[in-house]
């Protein structure tokens, strides 16, 4: 892979990731182009691949943690000081402890994308070797937006996140580990319709992206290395397509709070639309997607 093509899917993470419009289904999208455009790179389903689209997806971890420093900060700290509290105090916990449930409902909504992401792996990753498939998760993924732009005020905030609200957010996210549905946009939406406020369900929802993706890319790597390793993949194009992808997220994240903080998001319906139509009818030049 050369460096330039590294810079463009970094640029193409960057900008996406955030936006709810799946950043999977653009990479992969534009993975296969290049492959019709006679450029030489991995194919998008193959192991080594699937780990630079998960490294890329670290990269704008670091967008969240700049953007959300000051949330992340307080978080953490309150998980520290919470969790010594009721070791300190043998289990017993004689008032709220809102920091370190938190961090707990993080947990069990990880495990719950675990399990799907598990048990759906093989024909999760059939998905990206098929655009068909690919245009119809990014239909759902834009009536969902559409949909949520037309809920009434969410009445629940961050001490009224429960179990069930977690479990359901971390199911949604892990089906959005299909191309063309949008983790982002699924964990907002799924945490939307639970009753959570916008503001706590996008932030619980980058949140999550944190310890999820690094989770995802410690499996994929095991996976990567344990077999052929990286092949022709160089360590460049990682490293290039990592710094790229954090820098561009910063803004891409901005842009995405601000339409969500307004109910703007079916903004991004109509788009996946229209990406989904160039795709489903051939407008877009991916021949090599169908074996032409």
């Amino acid at each position: 892979m050369a460096i330039w093509i590294a810079t463009l899917l970094g640029i193409v993470q960057g900008i996406f990731m955030f936006v709810p419009v799946s950043s999977t289904a653009h990479l992969v999208l534009t993975q296969h182009w290049l492959i019709g455009q006679g450029h030489e790179l991995p194919p998008p389903e193959s192991p080594e691949m699937i780990l630079f689209d998960l490294v890329v997806h670290v990269g704008t971890l670091v967008s969240i943690v700049y953007v959300f420093r000051r949330s992340l900060w307080q978080l953490s700290g309150g998980i520290v000081r919470e969790s010594w509290q009721w070791a300190s105090r043998h289990g017993d916990a004689r008032r709220e402890m809102l920091y370190f449930r938190l961090g707990m409902l993080c947990v069990l909504s990880v495990a719950a994308t675990a399990v799907v992401g598990f048990t759906l792996k093989t024909t999760f990753e059939h998905v990206f070797a098929n655009p068909v498939l690919i245009a119809g998760t990014l239909t759902l993924t834009g009536v969902l937006l559409w949909w949520t732009d037309r809920l009434s005020r969410r009445p629940l905030g961050l001490r009224k996140l429960n179990p069930r609200i977690a479990t359901v957010i971390g199911v949604a996210q892990g089906f959005a580990l299909v191309p063309g549905l949008s983790r982002s946009g699924m964990t907002i939406v799924f945490g939307l319709f639970s009753g959570l406020k916008r503001r706590w369900a996008a932030e619980y929802s980058f949140f999550l992206a944190i310890p999820t993706i690094l989770a995802a890319t410690a499996v994929q790597s095991l996976d990567v290395f344990n077999h052929d390793g990286l092949g022709d993949l160089p360590w460049s194009a990682l490293i290039t397509g990592f710094v790229v992808s954090a820098v561009v997220g910063v803004v891409s994240l901005k842009m995405v709070l601000f339409f969500l903080y307004r109910s703007s998001l079916k903004v991004f319906s109509i788009y996946v639309w229209i990406l989904a139509f160039l795709v489903l009818f051939g407008f877009l030049d991916t021949g090599v997607m169908y074996g032409h």
